[in-house]
């Protein structure tokens, strides 16, 4: 049963990859990761490369790491927060939520921070990359007893077999998974940290979107 799973899974990625026409390289000291960009989450596509040209990620790093969970880069909550308290006549800049549930948090998923918001919009400048773990039958199972989502075969393969943090799904905004750089983002989510899960040396990275000719290469 679990092969003829795994094949369709397996087409499932390959077929996604072929589609997507968008891709960013995150550059740090570990390494280099490429990122693709999913077009069915058009907003936070869009968001993302406009922000990597405007320099709203320069000089930004991974600031919040939990390992087995998640790696977040760019503005901390805080600092968001906090500047917005300072200008409350300005209004919120947000982007809409675009949750899909074929698009989950599996290990590699590329995701967007937001604050607890009843619209689930996210920030403009906080991404995050899926660590998670291998899950259980039964810790899904629990997971779909209390919050009602189920998950289909082929995302119950992949949070057994590749991992992810199911718990997530739903409620943050998956616009993109890494493609190459799988182990960069491994060695990432393994930096010692504070008790605040601040990485304890820090972790600076640069981002660069990739040209025509740059991705025609990567898929060759």
């Amino acid at each position: 049963m679990k092969t003829f799973i795994l094949i369709p899974l397996l087409l499932l990625i390959i077929s996604a990859s072929e589609a997507q026409t968008n891709y960013v390289q995150i550059s740090t000291d570990k390494g280099n990761i490429t990122l693709m960009l999913y077009d069915e989450t058009p907003k936070h596509r869009d968001n993302f490369l406009k922000a990597i040209k405007t320099g709203l990620f320069k000089g930004a790093g991974f600031n919040r790491v939990i390992k087995g969970f998640v790696s977040q880069a760019g503005e901390l909550d805080e600092t968001i927060l906090d500047r917005e308290k300072l200008h409350p006549e300005v209004p919120l800049q947000r982007v809409e939520a675009e949750i899909r549930p074929d698009l989950y948090h599996k290990k590699g998923a590329l995701g967007q921070g937001r604050n607890d918001n009843p619209e689930k919009k996210s920030y403009l400048d906080q991404i995050y990359l899926v660590e998670g773990k291998k899950r259980t039958d039964a810790e899904l199972d629990l997971i779909t007893a209390k919050t009602g989502r189920k998950f289909s075969a082929v995302q119950r393969e992949t949070y057994k077999t590749i991992g992810g943090s199911p718990e997530l799904d739903g409620d943050y905004t998956i616009f993109g998974e890494i493609t190459e750089g799988i182990t960069v983002a491994e060695a990432i989510n393994s930096v010692p940290t504070s008790s605040t899960d601040l990485p304890l040396s820090p972790l600076k990275l640069s981002l660069h979107i990739l040209t025509k000719a740059e991705i025609k290469k990567l898929k060759k």
